[in-house]
């Protein structure tokens, strides 16, 4: 099935302004669309964000008792819609269906004066749905019943991100397997990389991960499960927070990771700690990599290297009040891999934080 990548990421929040604001100024997001009351749309709210090739769009309730509502009060702000950019969305949506997807919505046509979109959509892992877009006869800022924003005067500055590198789920324990074959099947994806419970773990806890791919390489799902340890793992923490499987963080790479999480740091944003003694060995791990050991000691910035290359990566906190969806910026230099290298410091890392949390 011929997926051309990721058309947007779309979240249910609490308070669609109130988010929109907090992911311009933090992450230096631009608005470029809107649906609500003044377009026409009576229940619920939406702002289009874009930074490079990233779109993301954020809905909330506007009436009681909604079911965007019920979703935020269930799972908090969270991702709804992974969306995929298709060629066909008749073709993708009756091909998946016939593969075992689940449908959520039938395809429909959707047109306003800038042209026309076909839009479907099937249920995923939790309650996470994927969409899909057919765009090719759309001129407008978004979809059909989205105005277009006017920026503002004094615009925030980018920080630098490009394009969405990854979106990880996770899953109850004994699902990731049932889910890479889900993607396989209904998709044709591939498995690219596996992880088991003792490459991923610490002296308390542990998961396993197992990452599919579509053919251009452009759509990345990692899907993770908790496994056995002393204590309950970030994944159990996940769950009984998220109340079931969803999406638990976003990688969006950047073109420079330091001036990247320097500008984020300036505008609030809270990363992980990286425990001290990580930085001793990573020249004798990792070897030379042009980019100062003091500078990603300082912003806490992880490096690793495969066969192809070497990435470095860096990951926010919580986003949100619950210890769920965060945000991840890598930069690659050729590597394909995830960091494997960086497991044990970012497990240590959250451990410190689930032990802040009283959740480890």
């Amino acid at each position: 099935m011929p997926l051309h990548g990721i058309d947007h990421i779309e979240l249910y929040v609490g308070n669609s302004a109130q988010a929109a604001r907090f992911y311009e100024e933090a992450f230096g997001f631009q608005r470029v669309g809107y649906a609500g009351l003044e377009t026409g749309s009576r229940d619920r709210g939406s702002y289009v964000l874009e930074q490079g090739a990233i779109r993301l769009v954020l809905t909330s309730a506007l009436t009681p008792d909604h079911p965007i509502g019920h979703h935020v009060a269930r799972h908090g702000d969270a991702v709804k819609v992974v969306a995929f950019s298709v060629a066909d969305t008749h073709a993708a949506f009756d091909e998946a269906v016939r593969r075992g997807a689940r449908p959520t919505r039938e395809p429909r046509i959707v047109s306003d004066p800038d042209g026309t979109v076909v839009l479907a959509s099937i249920a995923a892992f939790g309650d996470v749905e994927h969409a899909f877009v057919q765009r090719d006869a759309y001129a407008g800022a978004f979809l059909p019943g989205y105005e277009r924003h006017r920026r503002s005067p004094h615009p925030t500055s980018d920080v630098g991100l490009l394009a969405i590198d990854h979106v990880v789920g996770n899953v109850g324990l004994g699902e990731m397997d049932h889910w890479v074959r889900f993607y396989s099947d209904v998709f044709g994806m591939t498995e690219l990389n596996a992880f088991t419970g003792e490459a991923i773990s610490t002296e308390y806890s542990a998961l396993m991960s197992k990452v599919v791919t579509n053919g251009n390489g452009r759509i990345k799902l990692p899907i993770n499960e908790p496994a056995e340890g002393r204590r309950r793992s970030q994944i159990d923490e996940f769950l009984e927070f998220n109340a079931g499987p969803g999406v638990q963080h976003l990688a969006l790479t950047s073109r420079d990771i330091v001036a990247t999480v320097q500008a984020l740091r300036e505008r609030g944003i809270e990363f992980l700690r990286t425990p001290g003694p990580y930085y001793e060995a990573l020249r004798q791990r990792v070897g030379e990599i042009p980019h100062s050991l003091d500078d990603l000691k300082r912003l806490g910035i992880l490096a690793d290297r495969d066969e192809d290359g070497y990435l470095l990566q860096v990951f926010t906190k919580p986003v949100g009040d619950r210890p769920t969806l965060f945000i991840e910026i890598i930069e690659r230099h050729g590597a394909r891999g995830f960091g494997q290298g960086n497991f044990k410091a970012l497990f240590e890392a959250i451990e410190q934080e689930q032990d802040r949390r009283g959740n480890l």
